[in-house]
């Protein structure tokens, strides 16, 4: 099942390290998840849209850290 999605305070106290973490955390949780939707359906396919928002709002603050930084 996918995870809670993240508030905009919980990613803003993160590092750049832990942020690339959860990052390839989540990278790797949604192949895994599209992987096991190919092979059989999911029973909540919503999920797959999650893991997609969660990573590119990772991706977005980021990219913000490294722009400031």
């Amino acid at each position: 099942m996918a995870k809670k999605v993240e508030k905009k305070e919980d990613l803003s106290t993160l590092s750049a390290d832990e942020m690339e973490a959860r990052l390839k955390e989540l990278q790797d949780s949604y192949f895994r998840a599209r992987f096991r939707h190919v092979t059989s359906p999911l029973k909540n396919p919503m999920e797959l849209r999650d893991f997609r928002r969660q990573i590119a709002r990772l991706k977005t603050w980021l990219r913000r850290k490294e722009v400031t930084a």
